[in-house]
């Protein structure tokens, strides 16, 4: 059956193929890739019956030429939507900060609150904070401005913005170690830490809320008033001078 089916093909394509090439049927299993080779370059052959390829004229070089062209490659794609949405984090520093007003933020005893306060001179003993801040890497960012995390130097109570209600309000939350911070996916629940920091001059930023953007942390026009998210209507603060250490 095999040297029939040689044969067959053989004479088959003997009439079509140019002098001096042959086809040869294995037995050897194909791929499908090797198959639609197999058939793109025996099209690209036929073709070339009515070209003026003759004894010698139809040298190696030309079969080669041929073959290549009709080479169809394997590509694996690779989902990477998930990487892209990810935010990684980098480096942290610690900084200083006070409002627009030169108010330094207090975090409040026995509250989860931080209150903007004009401290006056000799107030080393006051609950004045500093904050870490950790900057996160986007692969397809969607801003210029730059994902942060920030938690309170000295503990593990890190700012965030989740919905109360009907609107974004902010919190201090405490986080063990860190836990889950190290990388946040865009869908999930750990977004609420994240902050876009936006520079406004030197070293004045603003911070909106990465889930909620046009959510703003803000300082009251009062003195020794809560820290809280707003909008860009609001007639609060939204401004601060962020010092790095």
């Amino acid at each position: 059956m095999e040297s029939e089916m040689t044969c067959n093909v053989s004479e088959m394509w003997s009439s079509k193929m140019p002098e001096g090439l042959d086809i040869e049927v294995t037995q050897h299993p194909l791929t499908m890739k090797s198959v639609v080779n197999l058939i793109i370059a025996m099209e690209r052959l036929k073709g070339s019956t009515s070209e003026s390829h003759r004894g010698t004229e139809f040298r190696d070089e030309n079969l080669l030429s041929i073959m290549l062209e009709s080479i169809v490659e394997e590509q694996t794609v690779f989902e990477r939507n998930s990487a892209a949405h990810q935010y990684k984090k980098g480096l942290v520093r610690e900084h200083s900060v006070t409002d627009s007003e030169n108010r330094h933020l207090v975090h409040v005893p026995d509250s989860m609150e931080l209150h903007a306060v004009r401290l006056q001179g000799g107030s080393e003993g006051t609950n004045k904070v500093c904050l870490n801040m950790a900057s996160y890497a986007q692969l397809r960012p969607t801003t210029d401005a730059l994902p942060v995390a920030l938690s309170i130097k000295g503990t593990n109570f890190y700012l965030s913005c989740r919905k109360e209600g009907e609107k974004p309000t902010l919190h201090l939350e405490a986080v063990e170690n860190g836990s889950g911070l190290s990388s946040i996916s865009q869908n999930s629940d750990m977004v609420r830490f994240l902050f876009y920091k936006q520079d406004s001059g030197l070293n004045n930023s603003t911070l909106a809320s990465v889930p909620y953007s046009d959510w703003f942390i803000s300082t009251a026009e009062e003195d020794n008033r809560p820290v809280e998210m707003c909008q860009d209507e609001s007639e609060r603060h939204r401004v601060f001078h962020m010092l790095p250490k």
